[in-house]
């Protein structure tokens, strides 16, 4: 599509001559850039669909935000006594042993000590289940959970666990884990961030596409305004409160349908929590909430898009008009 400059003025017509018509635009009560043309209305489904994806994928990032804060936080509050089993010992006892030690240490809530039979489990996800590991050292476990009011040492019972079990005893603070929750959960938020500014960005495209659209098929109305002396930022605010309204439109409905999904998919949720799948699904994706954070942004994405509509609306018509 040309970009040439539009023509300033027109020459005078000749005496006599039938003046030319005055354009649809520029008559009594008609809207300088027409806003209800099928043009317009995609533009409007088009910045819909886009501002629903970008919803979605902010409010699937605030989801997982907050739920890995929330497993972060549950496995903080525990750590794990491992008693490996060795010759010419009695792992009862070392078992016994450790616990008592964990018991006296302040700022341990809660401790439980694992059977057999329950430190065995623990392994069926990996070696599967109908196995005899009766004749196998599996190690036994003891679970601590932390005071949540009052500090702990674990660098003091890790300490007193060596002096008393060395080799044989060891606590696991789930460190590692939580750090690779944390990158996990970084790396998703990050995508869905990037996700976001790329759809805005395919707005800010589609918007330019359609301002120069609407600015070769409403030509002559842009000549017919220089000529009666109307200068360049007039008419840019002209197209732009155009677009600004198609955005603004566009964004509050992709929005709220974004808005509604998510409110549907945590519905649904709630309804098969009762059953196994229900509770794996909330395992891993928590209540399908993304809480009022979550609804927030997605009420910023739709703003956030109409914005863009009206600044990207104006720079074009200026590019063209220049």
């Amino acid at each position: 599509m040309s970009t040439q400059a539009i023509p300033r003025a027109r020459p005078e017509p000749a005496a006599g001559a039938p003046s030319p018509p005055v354009p649809a635009q520029l008559r009594r009560n008609a809207a300088l850039v027409p806003t209800d043309t099928a043009a317009g209305r995609s533009l409007a489904a088009v910045i819909a669909i886009l501002t629903f994806l970008a919803g979605l994928c902010a409010g699937a990032a605030e989801m997982v935000a907050a739920n890995a804060a929330q497993w972060q936080g549950d496995v903080a509050q525990e750590v794990t006594i491992q008693i490996r089993p060795s010759p010419g010992r009695d792992v009862d006892a070392d078992l016994a042993r450790a616990a008592g030690i964990a018991k006296a240490e302040p700022g341990i809530a809660e401790t439980r000590v694992f059977s057999k039979a329950e430190a065995e489990r623990l392994l069926e996800p990996w070696l599967g289940s109908g196995l005899d590991l009766s004749d196998l050292p599996v190690p036994r476990l003891i679970a601590l959970k932390l005071d949540r009011g009052r500090g702990s040492d674990l660098k003091r019972l890790r300490a007193r666990l060596l002096e008393a079990l060395p080799g044989v005893a060891s606590l696991d603070d789930h460190a590692l884990w939580l750090q690779r929750l944390s990158t996990a959960a970084g790396a998703f938020v990050g995508i869905g961030i990037g996700l976001v500014i790329l759809v805005l960005v395919a707005t800010g495209l589609a918007v330019t596409f359609a301002t120069r659209g609407a600015m070769a098929s409403n030509r002559e109305v842009v000549e017919v305004l220089h000529f009666v002396g109307a200068d360049d930022d007039y008419i840019a605010k002209a197209f732009q409160r155009r677009f600004f309204g198609l955005g603004l439109r566009g964004g509050a409905i992709g929005a709220g349908c974004a808005i509604l999904a998510f409110v549907i998919l945590g519905l649904l949720a709630r309804a098969a929590r009762s059953g196994p799948a229900g509770q794996e699904v909330e395992a891993l994706f928590g209540a399908f909430q993304i809480g009022l954070r979550g609804y927030a942004s997605v009420v910023l994405i739709g703003v956030i898009a109409s914005l863009v509509t009206g600044v990207v609306s104006r720079i074009t018509v200026r590019r063209f008009l220049a």
